[in-house]
């Protein structure tokens, strides 16, 4: 009976842990001494869903937590988060997106990982440099672009994401004073979108 019970305890430790983290990997189970065989229990029982290889999730947890992009920046410190996931953070959109979006140099080798899913949408160096926050989450600092450099890419990137979604960051933008005049001709220009957006801007109040 015994034993019974420090399955059941460890069963309980996993779980808060999932709640607590959102994501648990296999590894970090092995680093507190709980034994992963666990994890296999948990998924049959529904109380863990597998999400990647190795990788865990409570059922519950809502996919859109920014925690999934501080996975990604702990293992790509590099590229940075852009277009949907930038709107996200900066809460700019209703829209919850699946899969993380980033931006990487145009020569680079694409990131690869089991989860979440990337969208990897390629940049010129200015656009890279420029308007590049950082913020953190989860502990871990993640690059994402500034409101306004967000908002002109998804101008420049409309016909993946959709001319909507790119009106309605630039409107809630503006409505909510988080860029000026300035700062979205800056990366309009920057972003070579200067002429698209115009008569967007010109219709803000």
């Amino acid at each position: 009976m015994q034993h019974h019970n420090g399955m059941e305890t460890s069963h309980q430790t996993i779980l808060n842990l999932a709640a607590q983290r959102g994501l648990i990997r296999t590894r970090d189970l092995n680093a507190l001494g709980l034994p992963s065989v666990a994890l296999t229990r948990l998924v049959r029982q529904g109380l863990l869903t597998r999400v990647g290889r190795g990788l865990y999730a409570r059922p519950d947890r809502s996919v859109s937590e920014h925690g999934t992009l501080a996975e990604v920046a702990r293992k790509h410190s590099q590229a940075i988060v852009c277009l949907l996931s930038a709107l996200r953070i900066h809460n700019l959109t209703t829209q919850s997106p699946f899969e993380v979006w980033l931006a990487i140099p145009n020569k680079a080798r694409a990131p690869k990982m089991d989860y979440p899913p990337l969208r990897i949408v390629r940049f010129s160096r200015p656009a890279l440099t420029e308007g590049v926050a950082e913020c953190q989450i989860d502990g871990v600092t993640v690059r994402v672009t500034n409101v306004a450099h967000t908002v002109a890419d998804c101008f420049k990137f409309r016909n993946k994401i959709g001319l909507d979604v790119a009106i309605e960051a630039l409107q809630e933008a503006w409505r909510t004073k988080r860029v000026n005049m300035d700062e979205l001709w800056r990366y309009a220009t920057l972003c070579r979108v200067a002429n698209v957006m115009r008569p967007y801007m010109e219709s803000l109040s």
